[in-house]
């Protein structure tokens, strides 16, 4: 925890920073870390100093709200609210996703379909703009243009310095069942019922998600609070030997502590810790606990961007150039299963998650009544959607080039009425990005809070990488 007069003493020291930097050079974070999949085209200049801007400042069960630096990670945030009995009302997959990077980009988890996405549990935030100001964006007031807009910005309009987000009261433990499915269709009609209802056969679901393995083999995953277990039960434990993901082919039913219910994806960074042997009996051993972490394989992933050694011995081998595709998109879920169907068709990835999601309904912390509340990600009020993930990449066909598997999806996501998240590859032209991500609204607030251009626009750091 840091004291509010560490806190300022931050901002103070961040304020300078911005100060400091080449007014001709874009301003970025001085950050060692990224959750971001789209690797800059251009070599920066020194960047913001944000290092102080990583602690939790207030947690206050009884006004049900926590107060945190921008650039603490959910994993700190977790810690301190854990301790209080309290956790944010989503808490992303990954340990190291910030809270300001989950507001200014997106984030998602199994409490979304009730709670819809982290930034619509943000009350207040305090972001340093281009102007070099602080100024304090909530729902109404003067700076409510920049509430609503900063979301899916990606740092375009700003950076926040502290957050005051929604927390809501926790139980110890998260008992969940694995529901197979044979058919996408009755998947997407059991989401239907389960967002709806807030309940699966008799019994209540305050979580849900799911893995689709095959076109035959589904699960949606349902969870709900546990306050205490019997005498003879043990909760799991992912972070040793078993894996979370291959569990829920393996069991019925489970139990796991808050804790590690909230980190059961982040140890194997879902099952993409299989591509650097982590998922091997033996290796698995050797791999030291502290180490299963998504954090360390994205390491490892920036790592190989930069040398490419997995690529050249690919290439010693003989075997075809792969393009990486990275995405998660929110499909609506009536069309949801057409579009898995025409995935598992075309795109050579499996599994793939689900993570059903439904806007906040207009209360605390959720922007006003309308339909599309934030402009930069338009999903509408009072619809049903599903976020698809799928994080590998595939070969290269004869003939094809690298990137035409992801414009493939663009098209066919745009097609279904579906968005996708920015923080991975994007090949949209200026035109039809504009179009689904802001467009006027954005240049208006970007020429209010950032008139010196001060900030990278969105398409220059989601489609041209700068």
């Amino acid at each position: 925890m840091v004291t509010r007069a560490q806190h300022e003493a931050a901002v103070q020291a961040v304020t300078e920073s911005f100060a400091g930097l080449d007014r001709g050079a874009p301003v970025r974070l001085a950050k060692r870390t990224t959750n971001l999949f789209r690797p800059r085209a251009t070599a920066l200049a020194p960047g913001l100093d944000v290092s102080g801007l990583t602690g939790v400042v207030e947690v206050d069960p009884v006004a049900g709200t926590a107060t945190v630096q921008g650039m603490a990670t959910y994993e700190t945030v977790v810690d301190a609210t854990l301790a209080r009995g309290v956790m944010p009302l989503v808490v992303p997959q990954l340990r190291t996703i910030t809270v300001g990077g989950a507001v200014t980009g997106l984030g998602i988890e199994a409490s979304s379909f009730r709670h819809g996405l982290p930034h619509e549990s943000v009350r207040s935030m305090d972001i340093l703009v281009g102007t070099g100001e602080i100024v304090t964006a909530a729902p109404t007031g003067p700076h409510a243009d920049l509430y609503r807009s900063f979301p899916n910005s990606y740092g375009s309009l700003g950076y926040a310095v502290s957050l005051t987000i929604d927390v809501e009261p926790v139980a110890p433990f998260v008992r969940l069942r694995h529901i197979p499915f044979d058919n996408l269709g009755k998947l997407a009609d059991a989401v239907a019922h389960v967002v709806t209802a807030r309940e699966w056969d008799g019994e209540p679901v305050d979580f849900l998600d799911g893995v689709v393995f095959g076109r035959h083999t589904a699960y949606l995953t349902m969870g709900r609070w546990e306050q205490a277990l019997d005498a003879a039960e043990r909760p799991s434990d992912y972070a040793g030997q078993r894996i979370y993901y291959r569990s829920i082919q393996q069991r019925v039913s489970d139990v796991l502590t808050v804790h590690d219910y909230l980190w059961r994806w982040d140890t194997d960074w879902f099952w993409c810790s299989r591509a650097f042997g982590v998922q091997r009996p033996v290796v698995r051993r050797l791999w030291p606990r502290r180490l299963k972490r998504s954090d360390v394989f994205q390491r490892l992933v920036g790592l190989e961007n930069r040398h490419h050694v997995a690529a050249r011995v690919d290439r010693w081998r003989g075997r075809p150039e792969r393009e990486r595709v990275v995405q998660d998109v929110e499909i609506p879920l009536e069309r949801t299963a057409a579009f898995l169907d025409w995935f598992l068709r075309e795109v050579p990835i499996e599994p793939i998650w689900l993570c059903p999601v439904a806007l906040r309904e207009p209360g605390l912390g959720a922007a006003g009544a309308s339909e599309a509340p934030w402009p930069l990600y338009p999903m509408r009020r009072g619809e049903i959607y599903v976020n698809v993930g799928f994080w590998s990449s595939v070969p290269i066909r004869p003939g094809r080039a690298d990137g035409d598997v992801n414009r493939e999806i663009e098209r066919v996501v745009s097609d279904f009425g579906g968005h996708k998240s920015l923080y991975s590859d994007a090949y949209y032209s200026r035109e039809e990005f504009e179009s689904r991500y802001g467009g006027t609204t954005y240049q208006q607030v970007k020429a209010t809070y950032d008139p010196d251009g001060r900030f990278p626009g969105l398409y220059d750091k989601a489609v041209r990488r700068r």
